[in-house]
């Protein structure tokens, strides 16, 4: 039923609403915003609810969880190491000389939120203890200049996960920038047996190109050319291209195909799908007893003979000197040795040279310490009938001068010549030579963070040495096999240090090989990844062969990770590779001193 003095109380009630916007508009300091004006205001944050997971986000040690959230389904928690703080960070568009407000509400304890590239003021708040969701909110004005600012939340370095939820930055919006357009004009150029040559158009707005082989991510570039390295002979790749900014990524570009060529490489040599490596102590005894190569199982596919060594450091003079049957009572005699190669070879075997281990230092320095180093090897491999040979240099063989700063094209006569001498040996033994090399992390995954002297000098000149000697064998190489162990920490691809002890170390520094990373940190120098089927794993056979023994569950976990992307545990990985080719171990003598554990869970996980 209508109220009969309805109209009349409604415009009595406008009357009084116009008197108290006149009376306010009256007083000094207050006013009244438009609806215009209260229009440009808005949320810029892209999924400040983490709702569409970490999208739109920079979190290298963050995840998205169920619980506990603030509103919605997600929230961010992110966990930080001893040497990180587990920053989450997203870049804004914004308007200059602006006025804004950042918010959101976290929990744990030591929880930031902030701006900086402000302009003006870079400002963060924080809370010490937040058991339960509490809002943390700031303020700032934007410089005269400024269009873009990065907004942040981060813990404190080792205290423990923290989470944020519903984070905002409510003020006008700046110009809204759209990713670019799809490239067009992708070709391929120069094909090997291991590489494809691409370049495409450039496109209008766009700060960098991501290439794609097979649907997969291989690498980023700042340009409109790339070579990807690390295929598989006569095998079929498709490429594609897409241009990227701060706004996002295009659409993918036309595929183009190309065929890698024929020919000889790492993974032209008969080894088995998945294969066992084992270091046999040939040159002398330790704890673990003097192993007979004729009795070492059939489950060793790859057997190094530790070790060949060096007359001096410089002399490039390598000499194979069996342990004598005053230090090893049980020795077999050259003739019985040199028969148990050929039964392994016979039982599809390879059995190669080391050369070098923690007390034979190499250093090729000069041109005559290399061919030196050609003849001497060659005259081992020769005189026993062996099917290649493994790089295993530690220590200060291997270091880069002052200015080397590029691993593609080196300039250290120590690099310069070791490659050289591998690239004669590899020549002269064809393709069935079999090439391995077992450097330590130092020597490579610290290339992500250093390489060499660093460009301004300082810095530990062997830090990624190995690159380069890597990088140019690589379609020789049939097997690079790391050895994750007696290594200090390392930072991972999600720029978080792992160490030793579990299957994470094993996982993160495989993934490393396996999906490339810049060295030193920059994005136009980026050692490529590569092939699944050359990269095994090294790992102590037991607590008595080195630091860094992880139990069969965790070697495992390792293998399931990697070669599934099960059970992985806390580290992102960056692919999964079913064709990775399997464990290398120091070694054969003491996993038999603990009872062959390493060698029966190999058996176990790939039959």
């Amino acid at each position: 039923m209508d109220r009969p003095n309805g109209t009349r109380s409604t415009t009595r009630t406008r009357t009084v609403l116009a008197a108290l916007t006149a009376a306010l508009l009256a007083v000094p300091g207050i006013t009244v915003l438009s609806s215009a004006a209260r229009a440009a205001d808005a949320d810029l944050t892209r999924n400040g609810g983490f709702e569409s997971g970490l999208d739109g986000w920079t979190c290298p040690a963050g995840t998205t969880v169920g619980s506990p959230v603030h509103a919605g389904t997600a929230a961010l928690q992110a966990t930080p190491a001893g040497s990180d703080n587990a920053q989450c960070a997203q870049t804004v568009s914004v308007q200059p000389d602006a006025q804004y407000t950042l918010s959101g509400y976290v929990r744990g304890s030591y929880v930031y939120l902030g701006a900086s590239g402000t302009g003006t003021t870079d400002v963060s708040t924080w809370t010490q203890s937040a058991p339960d969701w509490q809002k943390l909110s700031t303020t700032f004005r934007t410089g005269p200049g400024t269009t873009k600012v990065t907004i942040y939340t981060h813990g404190w370095y080792g205290t423990g996960a923290y989470y944020a939820d519903d984070v905002s930055l409510t003020g006008p919006g700046g110009a809204t920038q759209q990713p670019p357009a799809a490239p067009t004009g992708l070709r391929t150029g120069t094909v090997t047996s291991a590489s494809v040559a691409l370049s495409w158009s450039a496109v209008t707005g766009a700060t960098s190109y991501a290439v794609y082989r097979d649907g997969a991510k291989v690498q980023t570039v700042s340009g409109t050319s790339a070579t990807v390295t690390g295929l598989t002979a006569a095998t079929a790749y498709g490429f594609q291209v897409t241009a990227v900014n701060d706004a996002g990524e295009s659409a993918k570009s036309a595929t183009v195909t190309a065929t890698t060529a024929t020919g000889g490489g790492g993974g032209s040599t008969d080894l088995p799908a998945h294969a066992l490596v084992g270091y046999l102590h040939s040159t002398f005894a330790n704890g673990s007893g003097y192993t007979r190569l004729a009795d070492v199982p059939d489950s060793w596919d790859v057997i190094d003979l530790a070790f060949g060594e060096p007359t001096s450091a410089t002399s490039g003079d390598i000499r194979f000197n069996r342990c004598p049957a005053t230090e090893c009572p049980n020795v077999e005699s050259d003739a019985d040795f040199k028969a148990a190669v050929k039964a392994k070879q016979a039982a599809g075997k390879k059995v190669l040279i080391s050369i070098g281990g923690a007390n034979g230092q190499v250093q090729l320095t000069t041109t005559a310490a290399r061919d030196t180093f050609v003849s001497s090897v060659s005259k081992i491999i020769d005189d026993y009938g062996l099917d290649g040979l493994d790089i295993d240099f530690e220590g200060h063989s291997l270091s880069l001068n002052t200015g080397d700063t590029d691993f593609k094209n080196p300039t250290t006569p120590v690099i310069v010549n070791l490659i050289s001498a591998l690239k004669t040996l590899k020549a002269k033994y064809g393709d069935k030579f079999v090439l391995t090399m077992a450097p330590e992390t130092f020597f490579v995954q610290m290339g992500y963070q250093y390489y060499g002297t660093g460009q301004w000098g300082g810095q530990d000149p062997r830090c990624g040495a190995y690159l380069p000697v890597i990088y140019a064998l690589r379609d020789a190489l049939t097997l690079l096999h790391v050895q994750d162990y007696n290594s200090g920490p390392i930072m991972g691809l999600d720029n978080q240090y792992h160490s030793m002890g579990g299957a994470d170390f094993h996982i993160a520094m495989t993934d490393m090989l396996l999906t490339g990373f810049p060295v030193a940190g920059n994005a136009n120098s980026v050692f490529p990844p590569l092939r699944p089927d050359q990269v095994a794993i090294g790992m102590p056979a037991s607590v008595n062969a080195g630091n860094g023994y992880v139990a069969p569950s965790e070697v495992t976990k390792t293998l399931d990770c990697l070669t599934k992307k099960t059970n992985c545990g806390s580290y992102p990985t960056h692919g999964t590779w079913p064709a990775l080719r399997g464990l290398m171990t120091w070694s054969i003598n003491w996993d038999r001193f603990s009872d062959w554990e390493f060698q029966k869970n190999f058996d176990a996980y790939f039959g």
